[in-house]
This record gives structure tokens, C-alpha cells and sequence, in this order.
């Protein structure tokens, strides 16, 4: 069965929220690592989760974020931690989304021999500390789209990252 051809203000209204949620998932990464837990928190709902899986600490709702960083992100901070993402990809369904992005951790590799770049300087590099998978749960709210759910996995030898993936493979149930 042929879907039915959506309206001009029907495909607006879909890029508007598709845009809205690109910002929303790329500004959480500068947000957290500039310590701004205020800004970060705007992002979720009041019940908001973040699941971080087993072996990985986490925590739960909007107070949670704006509580401000832990002493041990403080130190990664102090460290040069990094959470660099990738383009996401979006499922729009309503006033719901899933976003599924990877998201690396990146620091400055203290270890490394120093390499100087034309007209950039010399550094030691940086390393990939962490690949992981998200999947975003967003609901849309008066203040816009916020997160209700975030699932973050390790992209590593155990099956939980691509665990994840293969939700993104998987066809629509109607």
C-alpha cells in the first residue's frame, strides 16, 4: 500500500524537528565537557534515564545532570576528555523520536612523540579512549524536544553496542 504524500507544512514541520534534534544531540557533548551541568540538564525531562549499561555508573533525571560534574569527570575534564559524535540517525514518529549516533571519547595522548603540523603547532596527538553506541529516546514537550531515555553502550567485544545497532536495522513494526 502507497503512503499517503504528505503536505507542504507537514515536510516543514519534519525538517524543523529533524534540525531541532541534530542541535540537541550536538550541543550535549559541549555542554558536558565544558562542566555546564545547567545547560546540560535543559536537554532532559524531568524523569529523564541515561543507562549506561553494566560496568559503567549512571544517573537518572534532570536533577542528576544539573547536580554538576563528579569529582572523577572533573579530573577526566582536568584530563582533556573529549566526546566527540557522530552525524546521528533519526526516526521521527510523531511526538516521539530514536536518534542512534556513535559518540568516541577522545583525550590527549601524553605518551606520544610530538609531531608539528604547518601553521598548527606541535602536539603528542590524541587517542581514542572509548567507542560507544547511544540510542536516544526524545519526546517532543512545550520547551521543545527533550531526552526521556538514553541508552549508551561500549562498541567492544562484548555484544551490547551492537546490540544496539541492530535495533536500528530492524524494519518498523506496523
Amino acid at each position: 500500500m502507497a503512503k499517503a504524500k504528505k503536505t507542504v507544512e507537514e515536510r516543514l514541520q519534519e525538517v524543523e524537528d529533524r534540525l531541532e534534534i541534530l542541535n540537541l544531540i550536538a550541543a550535549h557533548p559541549p555542554a558536558t565537557d565544558s562542566g555546564s551541568s545547567q545547560v546540560a540538564a535543559t536537554y532532559w525531562t524531568e524523569d529523564g534515564e541515561f543507562d549506561r549499561g553494566a560496568g559503567l555508573s549512571g544517573m537518572k533525571g534532570k536533577a542528576a545532570m544539573a547536580s554538576g560534574p563528579t569529582p572523577g569527570f572533573r579530573e577526566a575534564m582536568r584530563q582533556g576528555i573529549a566526546h566527540f559524535s557522530g552525524l546521528p540517525h533519526i526516526e521521527l514518529d510523531g511526538d516521539k523520536a530514536t536518534v542512534t549516533s556513535y559518540l568516541q571519547i577522545v583525550m590527549p595522548n601524553t605518551q606520544g612523540e610530538p609531531v608539528e603540523l604547518s601553521s598548527h603547532g606541535t602536539s603528542k596527538g590524541f587517542r581514542i579512549h572509548r567507542m560507544t553506541v547511544n540510542r536516544w529516546d526524545l519526546v517532543r514537550t512545550e520547551d521543545g524536544w527533550r531526552i526521556a531515555r538514553r541508552r549508551l553502550r561500549l562498541l567492544d567485544t562484548t555484544d551490547e553496542g551492537r546490540a544496539l545497532l541492530h535495533e536500528l536495522a530492524q524494519p518498523a513494526q506496523t
